[in-house]
C-alpha cells in the first residue's frame, strides 16, 4: 500500500472490501511494518518510495542541471533555478523507479541490490511502475510548462535512453556503459537549455566533462562488485574482463584523461580566469594521480579510493568554476 492507502486502510470506518481494493496498486505487506506505530508505518512507506526513485543519482543530476542553468544565465534568477532543479529531479526520479521495475529481476541476483524495495518485496512492481510514469510525466509536463519545449525534450530523450536503450544493453553488451553515459551527461545540455532555451559550444563542453566523468567513476564501481554483476549476466566490462582488468583500467586513464582536456577546454570556451585555471588544474592532476594508481594496483582499495575521489572531484569542479566566475564579476565592476 502507499502512504494515502495505509492512511485509509488503518482508518476504523474502512472495511476490508475497501482495504483489498485499495492495496491493488500498494506496496507489498512487510513483517517489519506489522504492529509498528502508524507514523512509523508510514515513514518506512515513503522510504521506500524515495529509495525507488534512487535519491543520491537524482540528487546529483538536480546538481549538475542547476550548475549548467547557473553558466547560462547572463542574470541569476532563482525562480529558473528552481524549477530547472526541480522539473529535472522528477525526470530523474521516474528514470530511476522505472529503471528498478524492469531490474528487480537482476537485482534479486546481486548482493549489492538484493535488498532494494522490489527484490526484497517491500514495494509491489505495480507500485514501482506507478510511481516511475507519474514522476516521469509529471516532469515533463512540468518542464514544458514552467521553462520551455526543449528542455523537456531533452529530458524525454534522456528518460527514453537511459530506460529503454542503456537498462536492457547493460546484458547484451560491454558497449552500455558509453551508451548510459550520453543520459548520463544530458542533465547539463537541459540546464542550459532551460535557462537559454537554446544550445550554445559552451553547452556542449560541459556535457563532455560530466560524459567522460562517469567513466573512471563507473568503472570504479564495476571494478568493485565485478561478481555480482557476473553473477547476473550483465555484460559490463569489469565482469569480463579476463585480462586482469588491462581494458577496465585502460579506459579509466583514457576517460579521465579526456576530462581534463575538456575541463581545459571550457577554460577557452568560458573565459574563465586564473582561479580556474590553478585550482582547475590541481583537482584535475589529483584525480588523474589516484587514477593512475588504481591502474598500476588494480586492487579493490585503489578501486575504492578512486570512486571516492570521484564523487568529490565533481561537485569540486562545479564550486571552482562558480568561484572563478564569481570572482571575474566582482573584478569587473
Amino acid at each position: 500500500m502507499n502512504v494515502s492507502t495505509e492512511i485509509l486502510a488503518s482508518s476504523p470506518g474502512t472495511t476490508e472490501g475497501t482495504k483489498r481494493s485499495l492495496c491493488l496498486i500498494g506496496f507489498a505487506e512487510d513483517d517489519s511494518a506489522r504492529g509498528a506505530p502508524h507514523a512509523s508505518v508510514t515513514a518506512w512507506r515513503i522510504r521506500n518510495l524515495v529509495t525507488l526513485a534512487k535519491p543520491e543519482i537524482t540528487f546529483m543530476v538536480m546538481i549538475s542541471a542547476g550548475f549548467a542553468c547557473l553558466m547560462a544565465s547572463n542574470s541569476f534568477s532563482i525562480v529558473v533555478l528552481l524549477k530547472t532543479m526541480l522539473g529535472t529531479g522528477l525526470l530523474a526520479g521516474g528514470a530511476g523507479a522505472l529503471n528498478q521495475y524492469f531490474e528487480r529481476g537482476l537485482d534479486a541476483r546481486m548482493r549489492r541490490t538484493a535488498r532494494r524495495p522490489l527484490p526484497s518485496g517491500k514495494v509491489t512492481a505495480r507500485a514501482a511502475l506507478f510511481l516511475g510514469v507519474s514522476l516521469a510525466l509529471g516532469g515533463t509536463i512540468y518542464l514544458i510548462l514552467s521553462l520551455n519545449v526543449l528542455t523537456a525534450l531533452l529530458g524525454f530523450f534522456t528518460l527514453v535512453t537511459y530506460v529503454f536503450v542503456y537498462t536492457p544493453l547493460k546484458t547484451r553488451t560491454t558497449l552500455s556503459t558509453v551508451v548510459g553515459a550520453i543520459p548520463g551527461a544530458a542533465p547539463m545540455l537541459m540546464g542550459w537549455a532551460a535557462a537559454r532555451n537554446g544550445l550554445a559550444p559552451m553547452a556542449w563542453v560541459l556535457f563532455f566533462i560530466l560524459l567522460f566523468w562517469q567513466f573512471p567513476h563507473f568503472y570504479a564501481i564495476g571494478w568493485l562488485y565485478r561478481e555480482d554483476y557476473a553473477r547476473a549476466g550483465m555484460k559490463m566490462l569489469p565482469a569480463i574482463d579476463v585480462d586482469g582488468g588491462d581494458e577496465t583500467f585502460r579506459r579509466i586513464m583514457i576517460s579521465t584523461q579526456l576530462l581534463i582536456f575538456a575541463s581545459f577546454l571550457l577554460a577557452f570556451i568560458a573565459s574563465l580566469g586564473a582561479v580556474y585555471l590553478v585550482l582547475g588544474l590541481s583537482l584535475g592532476l589529483g584525480f588523474y594521480y589516484v587514477a593512475y594508481r588504481a591502474y598500476l594496483s588494480r586492487s579493490r582499495l585503489a578501486a575504492k579510493t578512486l570512486l571516492h575521489a570521484s564523487v568529490l572531484y565533481l561537485p569540486l569542479l562545479y564550486i571552482v568554476i562558480l568561484l572563478d566566475r564569481l570572482y571575474l564579476s566582482v573584478a569587473t565592476r
